[in-house]
């Protein structure tokens, strides 16, 4: 063998690595620190400031992220501007679109009925639904079915992932999840291990158990869905009268849009529950309002709207959704959870 055979071998041996090693960058998942100015202790402010990923980064101001991270305005506008040109921000046509709303999740309400109501699979993931109603019309009851729901496989109506109850109410109760797990033939025991439950006692404490979820799906929790109850039950009793009116709503503004960006960033299904009032000013037909006003209506991707009915029933209306026509839909709370028939 030749000199000039052995450079040769060489040369293809090194092109072969070269191959390998750029296709192992081009698969490695980018970092907060591959952006520029952003190092170890950038990156530890970054977390304790809740910001975990490059999405999170990418919508961030300079000053927000000049103040989080402790750098300079410079140096957070190139980071910006890098974690956007890796995230490939920007418009895309209607079928690229498509193609990313492929990996949406649907979670069974458990009745067909309900299931149809929201276009024949569920709730779905990358989406807030919202349920307000009187009290005793069942938004709490659909909560603990949903948390139980998501652990079953996909083909049977399922996510195959945990659930998140972020309770500020007190109305989490581990016996009704035994009672709807024994209904789908699930462990009761397996399925309590799977619900991750947080008392909220204040509406600054419900916006911090946020960045915990945010900091649980970061470390390898499979959570597919993120239960609040009820949503509006802090802010409406710490903001009391007219006067601290705009504080609520750009309090609340800014929760709605926190968790509309976790859902999307993670591909969960965020479930809320929100209390009413009656309106004085409705003389004809139902004067039940949801609290929040327009900022909780606008943010939620489905409203609905449950009452109790004749016979034991519940009626869920379907008031608002980018894609499904208003309806209604009959179903029963039994022992074992969300049915057609009682």
């Amino acid at each position: 063998m030749t000199k000039k055979d052995v450079e040769e071998i060489k040369d293809a041996v090194l092109d072969e690595d070269g191959k390998k090693s750029s296709k192992k960058k081009e698969e490695k998942t980018p970092e907060l620190t591959d952006l520029p100015g952003i190092g170890p202790a950038a990156l530890a402010k970054l977390e304790g400031a809740g910001v975990f990923d490059m999405m999170g980064l990418a919508v961030m101001s300079p000053a927000t992220l000049s103040d989080a991270a402790g750098v300079s305005s410079a140096v957070a506008r190139k980071a910006i501007q890098a974690a956007r040109n890796m995230l490939q921000l920007g418009f895309s046509d209607g079928m690229e679109f498509a193609k990313r709303r492929l990996n949406v999740l649907h979670i069974t309400t458990g009745s067909k009925n309900f299931d149809e109501l929201l276009g024949g699979k569920g709730i779905e993931s990358r989406a807030i639904t919202e349920a307000f109603g009187a009290y005793g019309s069942g938004k709490t009851q659909l909560g603990l079915c949903l948390a139980v729901n998501v652990q079953l496989p996909p083909e049977q109506g399922g996510a195959g992932g945990k659930a998140v109850f972020i309770d500020t109410e007190g109305t989490f109760r581990p016996e009704r999840i035994k009672q709807i797990a024994e209904g789908i033939g699930a462990n009761p025991e397996m399925v309590l291990k799977n619900i991750l439950v947080a008392r909220a006692f204040n509406s600054d404490h419900q916006i911090l158990l946020l960045e915990k979820v945010a900091e649980m799906i970061k470390s390898g929790e499979p959570i597919k869905l993120m239960i609040v109850d009820s949503l509006t039950a802090h802010f409406r009793a710490e903001f009391a009268g007219r006067g601290q009116l705009a504080d609520r709503q750009q309090k609340l503004n800014r929760y709605m849009h926190e968790l509309m960006k976790l859902a999307e960033s993670n591909n969960l299904a965020v479930y809320v529950t929100n209390q009413v009032m009656a309106n004085p000013a409705q003389l004809f037909g139902d004067p039940t309002t949801a609290i929040g006003g327009n900022i909780v209506g606008h943010a939620s991707t489905y409203r609905l709207y449950l009452r109790r009915a004749k016979q034991g029933s519940r009626v869920a209306k379907l008031i608002d959704s980018p894609s499904l026509p208003d309806g209604e839909a009959i179903y029963f709370v039994t022992n074992y959870g969300i049915k057609d028939k009682e």
